[in-house]
């Protein structure tokens, strides 16, 4: 973004502080908004009806979250955004988002195009889940996300490869990852 395009999203922008545990966007609401992460580490989550959850993606300062996917469809969320660790965002109405890119249509073309990236990762993700052993997994993540390793409490890694804490500890004290 350019400088006079920043200036223009700035006062829409609310700066948060966030605890870990903190739910920035409950599953199943209409009310979104854009995230974009200063510090810290968010996870996208589903939930089932029997409180059975599924980390879809983990996003760092840098990243953003959204639900702009949700938000064109006119459905509601499909998953939460939960703090990780202590963080600290950027965010504003969805709403005001898509104002700000419709008047910014080289800025939509790119938020959009990485919108699909996003939802492709996740795609992968949940198909690594299937076809690959639980070593394959955590390679995986480290060639992909090696910078989230040491930063993600490992009982959060290990749920996130569909592995228990202690399966994810074996693998790490045999040499294995």
């Amino acid at each position: 973004m350019s400088e006079s395009q920043c200036a223009e999203l700035e006062p829409h922008l609310i700066v948060v502080d966030c605890h870990k545990g903190d739910v920035l966007l409950h599953q199943g609401v209409h009310e979104m908004e854009q995230y974009f992460i200063l510090e810290g580490i968010l996870k996208r989550v589903v939930t089932n009806q029997q409180a059975k959850e599924m980390i879809l993606r983990f996003a760092a300062e840098g990243d953003m979250e959204t639900s702009y996917a949700a938000w064109c469809l006119k459905t509601p969320t499909p998953y939460s955004i939960v703090c990780v660790t202590k963080a600290q965002v950027a965010k504003l109405p969805l709403q005001q988002w898509v104002a700000f890119l419709d008047r910014h249509p080289e800025i939509k073309k790119t938020f959009e195009f990485c919108v699909m990236s996003l939802m492709s990762e996740i795609m992968a993700h949940t198909i690594t889940l299937h076809l690959l052993d639980a070593p394959g997994r955590v390679h995986r993540l480290l060639r992909k996300h090696p910078d989230l390793f040491d930063r993600v409490p490992k009982k959060e890694l290990a749920s996130y490869l569909n592995l228990s804490a202690e399966t994810l500890s074996r693998l790490k004290q045999r040499g294995k990852i």
